[in-house]
């Protein structure tokens, strides 16, 4: 009797595993996938031009792959990795399914995922384009005239006034020295960069030069040599660009008309 109770738990277990495996392989499903090979694939679903149905890693047993697009057949593969290029061109515009079907050796089939695609005219590929790129051209543009004029707005007068000789930061950017007027400044992170050196302008003599960045030891030194060559070169001030407009206007009175 307790033999007999064992064959059968032995072949409860059997026949449930191979139920189990047999409902794991009814519910596999192919893996499919949508390769753009030329065109536009844009926001959302919309898809325009030449592109792919692909397979990815399909069972070894499957021996073809039938594609679909809604109920039409768009054609057979029977090649692994199983793949079928379309062109959007050939079919008509509007929501489409993009599905496929494998066959096995053994006669049964499975069904893959399926893609829901909006098949649409180049014309509006266009115009897509043209909303996207304008904008996104108009807020680069906007970045770059930002980082241009900002730091030069927010330093006016503040960098003009530094003493002669004083240390000072010069951020993750680094430091170059100026070649017009020889006083060293920070030079600015996200600007035109050619190779070693920058064009960045100088917030002393507010002149535009090529500088490449130099070690704090140098800058340093540029900075102790301030002190010395305020003499010798006319360039290097520490008045404030309101106090150079004032001596200015102050000296065209005295100029002849």
């Amino acid at each position: 009797m307790k033999k007999l109770l064992i064959r059968l738990l032995i072949l409860s277990v059997l026949v449930l595993s191979t139920a189990s495996l047999a409902q794991a392989q009814t519910t596999e499903q192919l893996q499919l996938g949508l390769n753009r090979d030329w065109g536009y694939g844009g926001f959302g679903n919309d898809i325009q031009g030449l592109f792919t149905a692909k397979i990815k890693d399909p069972p070894a047993n499957v021996v073809s792959v039938e594609f679909y697009i809604d109920t039409t057949s768009m054609g057979k593969d029977d090649t692994p990795p199983f793949s079928l290029q379309f062109n959007t061109d050939s079919y008509p515009l509007g929501e489409h399914t993009i599905r496929a079907t494998g066959y096995t050796s053994d006669g049964s089939t499975i069904n893959s995922n399926q893609i829901v695609v909006n098949f649409v005219p180049a014309k509006n590929v266009g115009e897509a384009l043209v909303k996207f790129i304008v904008p996104l051209i108009l807020v680069i543009v906007a970045i770059a005239l930002l980082a241009v004029f900002l730091p030069l707005a927010l330093s006016k007068g503040k960098l003009a006034s530094t003493p002669l000789g004083e240390p000072r930061k010069y951020g993750i950017g680094g430091g170059g020295v100026c070649p017009k007027c020889g006083r060293p400044f920070r030079l600015r992170l996200w600007w035109i960069n050619l190779g070693a050196s920058k064009i960045d302008r100088c917030p002393y003599c507010g002149k535009w030069s090529m500088v490449r960045p130099r070690s704090i030891a140098e800058l340093r030194a540029a900075e102790a040599a301030e002190l010395s060559q305020a003499g010798s070169n006319p360039e290097i001030s520490t008045e404030t660009e309101g106090e150079k407009l004032k001596r200015e206007l102050d000296d065209s009175r005295f100029q002849e008309p």
